[in-house]
């Protein structure tokens, strides 16, 4: 809900629980008054009315103050806005005028529907429009600029948002950090003055930083007022939160790493910034992950009240040694415990019988698949299992017949070297006759084998970033990102049965962007269930269950670290999330083959709870005893983790969350072993068994 004072200056967007204001001045300077829980009208407009500071040497009155500060005139702060043209460099804007919408349909970012305030400026031929969408307490921000000149301005930096924090002491900063295989793992630390920069130049969303932070002053787990803020974008991105001088706090973010150049418009031409979204939550650090969950699966995830299918990937079973009678049998034995989707992960197609050959030869490999796909499709639909295959479509082998055919298709410097990574180039998506072909080899490979998942892979960052012959060659970093999502989209329309897995090496591309378009994520290459558990506490900070895959793979772990654990650790870790199983079938013993179908049986009695309930981290994975609660309906299940014991001591009590405190529940331990007792008595559940490494607890109220 948008409210607007008389003299239409002042704006307030309302959502349940929290309120958002800006102003614009007598000067027509845009100012901030308010971001956090409900206010009226007129208390916005009582805000208005206070004076901006006075004078003060070398400083700024608008620092801090601004609600989205370009660069030019008396302002010191990191501009969001950075223009330039033959000319002059900068942006000296006037208000033109706004206007609102009311549609409730539903939207994602990057679909500009719903309900909207819209804030024109213009400065000579540039309009600058400036975008607010309330959806629920998160408010989705985003800025489109037109060139409506008659000559060309570059855009060295457009960013999407300029959050301002209300006056606070002690502000701490949440963000999530990691590595390949070493994701999404959360780290809180008092904010200093200063920059804290986070970000990707690789030309992807990456693995070192997930586009999230959080700010809070004194918040726990359920308790405290906590500010979010995540970016919609799959390419380089920014995010900058600066305690200024006189202790205000800003975030910025949006596309592109630095200042060097984002796009050059010409006449006519425009920019959409993706979307920068905000949320404040009085509920802790828990509410606000539940608020960011329910915007993501109304507004963001694709068909996200149809729960994702239990599924097995053939990577870690069979490598590159695919064939088509293997991959029948590893079909059968997962059928027969209860697996619903088959992936064919890695070495299907082209020559690909290492990493060295067949990047970008979309087609299947004669010898190993002599009539194609689809035979072995059909098997897997008649075992009563989706059928899934793998694919990178922006990268290429320079021992591919697509390099050798095209060279010039790839990213590079003229009179450069071609770096290679994983003997791999990245493909210039930006240019239309790589599109094209992209579009016309996966859409045969959609419309000639019925598939019904496509794993979307990503193996390497840009490092070449050229375009030997373009006029302005910097545009790709931000076209081929335009491209990517054009094709998924396209795609997706020719081909609605199908769903899309973003991966990136594990998690280096998640981001609200990006789950716009796919079903689900792959969370990390990372599949050891212990490392898993702090990898998945991290990503539930801000992304739900409901596109976390999780598998379930060998012990020992050979493709990380060598650790032993338990089939039941393994399953109730991966259980946590979209469960998967990437183990090899073949080498499992008749008892853990009849285990892992009690565990799929169980995991599709809770699934709706998971992928659709609400989460409560009841202890984080510090140490000792981990555990969360899903709640929906009437129905609890917790999935808790004894990681280590110390001197026989029994497992502590856990304090579940989030249920009716005048209700009965009934309360069982599921699993392979059914002996003891769990007790709940006013909310604790006591009785967790020290001999069991792992345990799933399901509650009905009664």
């Amino acid at each position: 809900m948008t409210d607007i004072s008389e003299d239409g200056r002042t704006w307030l967007l309302t959502g349940p629980a929290s309120g958002y204001a800006l102003h614009l001045t007598a000067a027509d300077e845009l100012v901030h008054l308010h971001w956090g829980p409900r206010i009226t009208l007129a208390d916005a407009e009582a805000l208005a009315t206070r004076p901006l500071p006075g004078y003060r040497p070398f400083e700024s009155p608008l620092d801090g103050r601004e609600e989205y500060p370009v660069e030019g005139g008396p302002r010191f702060v990191r501009p969001a806005l950075s223009v330039r043209t033959g000319e002059r460099r900068g942006t000296e804007w006037r208000f033109v005028s706004y206007d609102t919408s009311c549609d409730t349909s539903r939207g994602a970012p990057g679909d500009r529907t719903g309900d909207e305030l819209r804030l024109r400026f213009a400065d000579g031929g540039l309009a600058i429009t400036l975008h607010y969408r309330m959806r629920g307490d998160v408010l989705e921000r985003w800025v489109s600029l037109r060139n409506g000149g008659d000559t060309p301005l570059e855009l060295l930096r457009a960013d999407a948002a300029t959050w301002t924090l209300p006056d606070r002491e002690g502000w701490r900063l949440s963000r999530l950090h990691g590595r390949w295989a070493a994701e999404s793992l959360l780290d809180t630390a008092p904010l200093t003055y200063g920059e804290q920069l986070i970000g990707s130049r690789r030309g992807h969303t990456g693995h070192q930083h997930l586009p999230w932070v959080a700010l809070d002053t004194d918040a726990t787990e359920e308790r405290g007022e906590v500010y979010g803020c995540a970016l919609g974008w799959s390419g380089s991105w920014r995010i900058t939160v600066a305690q200024l001088p006189d202790a205000r706090v800003q975030i910025t973010g949006g596309a592109g790493y630095d200042d060097s150049g984002l796009l050059l418009l010409a006449p006519g031409e425009s920019y959409t910034t993706p979307v920068f979204a905000g949320l404040f939550s009085d509920g802790g650090f828990g509410g606000a992950s539940r608020a960011w969950h329910a915007y993501q699966r109304a507004y963001v995830i694709p068909d996200a009240d149809r729960d994702r299918p239990v599924l097995f990937n053939s990577w870690e079973a069979t490598g590159f040694d695919i064939r088509a009678e293997q991959q029948c049998e590893l079909a059968r034995r997962a059928a027969a415990i209860g697996v619903e989707l088959f992936v064919v992960d890695d070495g299907w197609f082209g020559t690909r019988t290492s990493d060295r050959a067949g990047l970008g030869d979309w087609t299947p490999n004669p010898d190993r698949f002599p009539g194609g796909l689809k035979p072995l499709a059909d098997q897997v639909h008649a075992l009563g299992m989706g059928f899934g295959i793998w694919v990178e479509p922006e990268m290429v082998n320079p021992d591919s017949a697509l390099y050798r055919a095209h060279p010039e298709w790839v990213q590079h410097q003229s009179g450069r070297e071609r770096t290679e990574f994983r003997n791999q180039l990245v493909l210039n998506l930006a240019r239309m006759d790589v599109q094209e072909y992209l579009w016309e080899r996966l859409d045969a490979l959609l419309s000639g084998t019925p598939v019904d998942f496509v794993k979307w892979d990503f193996n390497r960052c840009f490092t070449d970033a050229g375009w030997p012959g373009e006029p302005y060659p910097q545009r790709l970093w931000v076209d081929h990102v335009h491209a990517f999502y054009a094709l998924l989209d396209r795609l997706r329309a020719a081909h609605p049965g199908v769903a899309f897995e973003s991966c990136s090496g594990g998690g280096g591309r998640i981001d609200l962007g990006v789950l716009g378009r796919t079903d689900q994520v792959w969370t990390s290459d990372n599949t050891d269930p212990l490392d898993r558990l702090a990898i998945q506490h991290g990503f539930s900070q801000l992304h739900p269950a409901r596109v976390m895959a999780a598998w379930v793979t060998d012990s020992p772990n050979t493709q990380l670290n060598g650790r032993v654990s338990s089939l039941r650790f393994r399953f109730v870790s991966a259980m946590a999330g979209v469960l998967g199983i990437g183990g090899d079938l073949g080498r499992w013993s008749e008892e853990e083959l009849a285990e892992a179908g009690r565990w799929i049986r169980l995991y599709k009695e809770i699934r709706p709870l998971v992928q659709r309930g609400e989460l409560y981290r009841l202890r984080p994975p510090t140490g000792g005893l981990a555990a969360v609660q899903y709640v929906l309906g009437d129905e609890t299940v917790v999935l808790a983790w004894l990681q280590a014991q110390r001197y026989g001591e029994p497992a502590p009590a856990l304090r579940l969350r989030g249920l009716d405190p005048t209700a009965s529940y009934e309360c069982r331990e599921t699993g392979e072993v059914h002996r003891g007792a769990v007790l709940l008595h006013h909310g604790l559940i006591t009785g967790l068994r020290g001999d069991l490494d792992a345990a799933v607890i399901r509650l009905r109220r009664i």
